[in-house]
Parts: structure tokens; C-alpha cells; sequence
């Protein structure tokens, strides 16, 4: 299921400060950098084993406390950074909650063999014509 769909937005916090960078004046009394913050154990949207997931994939990204932490400042209009930080966070969710599949252990083939054992002779025989012939 989705992230949006479940109104992951409803449990997102968003802390407001001055963003550096261009925009003049702007810069100085507006604050339009967005920090959205995500707590991913205290959260009833997702399942147990989702947070388990999440927390096991992306514990380098959370703070002691289980917050996951995304700012944006690209624009100079606090809402689109607002919805640019949300957009970033359900990224790193959804990128954590896809299930890795499992290698399937292959033979190599016996064509991949020859091929393997040709070059091994071939670059043997390159050694051998390196080698100064044996003086009598």
C-alpha cells in the first residue's frame, strides 16, 4: 500500500528557520527552509514489521530517538519546500520498505567454462614465449 494513501502527511512535523542562499532581503525575515520530521516507532500508520524494516535499512538517517530528518531550501516559497522535504521522506520510506529478492544460486554454464579455461591457456602460453630459451 502507499504512503500517500495512508496520510503519512498527518504524522509529519515541520520546524520553519531562515534559509541561507539568495532571495535579498527575503533571507533575512522570512523563514522558508523546512525541516520535516518522521518518527518512525511511534508511528500507527505503519506495520510492526514495516518499522522493523525501516529502522533495520535507514537507522543511519535517524537520531537516537527514532526521528528521520529531511530539510529543503531550494525555493524561495516555504510551501514548496514543504512539499519537496514531505516528497524526499516518502522516497526514503518507500525505498526502504521494497523487499530485496533473493539471488538464485546458478551453475556456470559450459560454454562459460571453456571460454574460462580457453583464455587461462592462452595466457599461459603468453608467459611461456616471455621466458629467454634454457642456455646448454
Amino acid at each position: 500500500m502507499d504512503l500517500i494513501e495512508r496520510n503519512i502527511e498527518s504524522e509529519i512535523t515541520f520546524k520553519t528557520s531562515r534559509s541561507s542562499g539568495k532571495g535579498g532581503q527575503n533571507v533575512n525575515k522570512v523563514e522558508t527552509k523546512v525541516e520535516a520530521i518522521f518518527n518512525v516507532p511511534d508511528s500507527s500508520i505503519l506495520l510492526d514489521d514495516e518499522k522493523e524494516r525501516i529502522l533495520d535499512r535507514i537507522n543511519r538517517k535517524l537520531d537516537g530517538d527514532g526521528n528521520l530528518r529531511v530539510t529543503s531550501q531550494l525555493s524561495r516559497s516555504q510551501f514548496k519546500n514543504k512539499s519537496d522535504a514531505v516528497e524526499k521522506l516518502i522516497e526514503i520510506l518507500e525505498k526502504s520498505l521494497v523487499m530485496k529478492k533473493k539471488r538464485k544460486p546458478t551453475k556456470p554454464s559450459k560454454e562459460s567454462k571453456e571460454k574460462r579455461i580457453k583464455e587461462k591457456k592462452s595466457i599461459g602460453e603468453k608467459k611461456q614465449l616471455r621466458k629467454s630459451p634454457p642456455l646448454d
